[in-house]
């Protein structure tokens, strides 16, 4: 009987069949669930890196100062309490008038102050009186008290008349037999003058009493 002979393709298939099934035939697979993540780095061509977006993502922002409304709030200042304010005559007055007070007197008239002159003056009625006489005149330089015309107080005191530097005061005059009501022996002028931060009386000032002559009581 003649013998049938395999193709030699075949033969040669069969063979590495043989071979791989005899290594147990399967393809192992290597896991890699728990490998690390690479990390990339810049390269040449300004490509973004992971680093470079973490840092990014963690880089505070900036602090916003404008308002709710969508504008910058206004600040807004006062002048400070403590700017001095040029005075009013009526300032400079009435604190002329409390230096009479601080001394027992009532000022007579106001208006006779002049806080625009260099030398002022107010005439004040003492206050334990008990009537319109026991007067001063109290002398002012630019607002700050000096002094009064005399040590002791005179019946009654006028204004006569006043400058800037020079203020001239009447005195009724007395008797020794007359009643405060009614001086018969005339009226004293004087003239004070405001002279090198001195004031002077340019006349003699009448004695305040007098048994046998003029007095200003």
């Amino acid at each position: 009987m003649p013998r049938t002979s395999t193709p030699i393709p075949a033969l040669t298939a069969l063979i590495a069949a043989l071979i791989l099934g005899g290594c147990g035939g399967g393809t192992k697979t290597v896991s890699v669930a728990n490998a690390p993540t690479p990390t990339t780095t810049p390269t040449s061509t300004g490509a973004t890196t992971t680093t470079s977006s973490r840092s990014s993502a963690t880089t505070p922002s900036a602090t916003s100062t404008v308002g709710a409304g969508g504008t910058a709030p206004t600040r807004t200042a006062t002048a400070p309490a403590f700017v001095p304010r040029p005075s009013t005559p009526s300032q400079s007055a009435g604190a002329a008038a409390n230096v009479l007070r601080a001394h027992g007197y009532t000022p007579e008239d106001i208006s006779q102050y002049h806080p625009d002159q260099t030398l002022q003056v107010l005439v004040g009625v003492h206050a334990r009186s008990g009537d319109p006489y026991g007067q001063q005149a109290f002398f002012f330089v630019n607002n700050r008290y000096i002094g009064t015309d005399a040590a002791q107080p005179s019946a009654t005191v006028r204004v006569l008349g006043q400058s800037d530097t020079q203020i001239m005061l009447g005195y009724p005059l007395y008797r020794s037999h007359d009643a405060l009501c009614c001086p018969s022996g005339g009226e004293a002028r004087v003239s004070f003058q405001l002279n090198n931060g001195q004031l002077t009386p340019l006349q003699a000032i009448p004695p305040v009493n007098s048994p046998s002559g003029l007095s200003r009581q």
